[in-house]
């Protein structure tokens, strides 16, 4: 097992009545993951087992090591999720306190803090709205915050459900590059309809009526699933 393993085994979760991921055995360990399917195929089911924000039904997920059903709070402290409206990550009231916030007990001083917000700010191209009304902010600017948020704490594993759903070409080439940027340490599952993005990615994973239908070389994957839709 790699230190930055990611294993499915037989798992299966209902929710409501309904199946929404079926008998998944599935092991992953790539500096790059992109999950593609359609909507509803379970894919975003895959991707939050991973941090426990779904719980399987049966089966185990394994997550470097830790269960996330069993361990959630480690697992979490060490993974970070974007969601696809940012809107549900912005809580706090400027965009200085909103990304301050994400360093909350990580045991740095007020002056530690303070000075990794001002260098995230300034990598990210926000410093001139520092003290702004975070949801004044655009979608796309909103989003970068939260992207930088998540990454600011230098977590383990990103989780990116849909991170460009709602943004235009400009926005969503500046999230993509950081979020895929191979100089940052940290695994990525990034779930998405961007097949292009899909396609940067060291390994894919085609989601398919609740099962995982193929793995395997980006490119491959992303032809057989356009080619099923066509």
């Amino acid at each position: 097992m790699t230190d930055r393993e990611l294993s499915f085994d037989r798992v299966r979760v209902v929710r409501e009545g309904r199946v929404a991921l079926d008998d998944v055995t599935l092991t992953l360990d790539e500096h790059r993951i992109a999950v593609v399917g359609e909507n509803g195929s379970g894919k975003s089911t895959l991707a939050r087992l991973l941090n426990g924000l779904v719980t399987a039904t049966s089966g185990e997920v394994r997550v470097h090591g830790r269960n996330p059903a069993r361990e959630g709070a480690k697992v979490r402290s060490q993974t970070g999720f974007v969601f696809p409206n940012p809107s549900a990550q912005v809580i706090m009231p400027t965009v200085r306190e909103d990304l301050a916030f994400s360093f909350r007990g990580r045991k740095l001083s007020r002056a530690e803090i303070a000075a990794k917000v001002e260098a995230t700010l300034g990598s990210v191209g926000l410093s001139a709205l520092a003290d702004v009304p975070a949801h004044s902010l655009s979608s796309g600017q909103q989003q970068l915050l939260a992207v930088a948020a998540v990454l600011a704490v230098e977590p383990g594993l990103v989780i990116a459900d849909e991170p460009t759903a709602l943004l235009d070409l400009r926005n969503r080439s500046r999230i993509a590059e950081l979020l895929l940027d191979r100089a940052l340490p940290h695994q990525l599952v990034l779930v998405t309809h961007d097949l292009e993005l899909a396609e940067r990615c060291d390994v894919a994973v085609w989601v398919q009526d609740a099962r995982v239908t193929a793995v395997g070389r980006p490119a491959d994957i992303v032809a057989r699933y356009r080619a099923s839709v066509a």
